[in-house]
């Protein structure tokens, strides 16, 4: 894996950890490019961020900040490294923690919020998550929200008031594209 695009462009990522499904090179290109110039300056949450890759390629293509966020320990370590490996570690924050405990928690406000779940994550509990994103006001007025699943699992319930803006399909995964109010 590397980073696609920006000021860190080309640089190769650490190995995957154990147990992390990251999102290819080839989807991560389609979906920055299909978001162009609203990553400029956005502050991004990436949940569930495994390696990293999807926050990088943010700060990369010139986002402001990102926190990343992942329970595992091998996860967290590789996503530091990653940050290292770049140089961009001085706009990143990484929390070992669980994505709805930081999510309630009341982080701030992004204005790109990236949740690439375990495809194995039972759907009430994705539900949850997304509701508590809309309702406790972690994604700011106008944010982009991506969620990653594969085409054979569960589809989530979407908050009410967001809108369905894309929704992209690269072999086994699919990529939804929602903007809050």
């Amino acid at each position: 894996m590397r980073i696609i695009a920006g000021t860190a462009r080309g640089v190769r990522l650490a190995p995957v950890p154990a147990g992390t499904r990251p999102v290819s090179d080839r989807v991560r290109e389609a979906i920055f490019s299909s978001l162009g110039p609203d990553v400029e300056g956005a502050r991004v949450l990436d949940l569930f961020a495994g390696t990293g890759a999807m926050g990088i390629e943010a700060l990369s293509r010139g986002a402001a900040s990102a926190l990343f966020v992942d329970s595992a320990p091998a996860a967290v370590k590789v996503v530091g490294e990653n940050l290292r490996r770049t140089g961009l570690a001085a706009r990143a924050i990484i929390r070992r923690q669980d994505a709805l405990r930081a999510v309630r928690q009341k982080p701030g406000q992004f204005g790109l919020v990236l949740l690439d779940p375990p495809y194995a994550l039972p759907g009430p509990e994705l539900d949850r998550l997304l509701a508590e994103v809309a309702g406790q006001g972690v994604a700011s007025a106008g944010a982009t929200v991506l969620v990653t699943r594969s085409a054979r699992s569960y589809m989530p319930v979407i908050p009410v008031d967001w809108q369905a803006i894309r929704r992209h399909s690269y072999g086994d995964a699919v990529v939804l594209v929602f903007q809050t109010p």
